[in-house]
């Protein structure tokens, strides 16, 4: 008799691990945890549709480089250019760079 019962002990764990809603279950699982995975990225993402502002610098310093700019719902693209850029204006101070390559700014009196 106890040969019958772990005979059919035996079974019905080899007919638990060849159940086909496991398999189901382990895809459903996988697609939440890829979906979890995509909505992180989207928060993250400065072009989150949550988010209000941002500033994106493409290419920073070269040749190609853009600034994306979002103020609510409108989108501006800055191009570089080799324009000189003019107006009037007032000078209100000096930056320095020091030799390990931080900036301070020393405004005028």
């Amino acid at each position: 008799m106890k040969l019958r019962d772990l005979l059919r002990e035996e079974i019905e764990r080899l007919e638990e691990e060849t159940d086909p809603m496991l398999s189901v279950v382990n895809m459903i699982d996988a697609f939440l945890a890829v979906t979890l995975a995509l909505m992180l990225v989207l928060i993250n993402s400065p072009f989150n549709p949550f988010t209000k502002d941002f500033i994106l610098v493409k290419n920073p310093n070269q040749e190609n480089m853009e600034i994306v700019v979002k103020k609510g719902e409108k989108l501006e693209r800055y191009q570089r250019s080799s324009e000189i850029g003019e107006g009037k204006g007032v000078r209100v101070g000096s930056t320095y760079k020091l030799q390990d390559g931080t900036l301070i700014y020393v405004p005028e009196d």
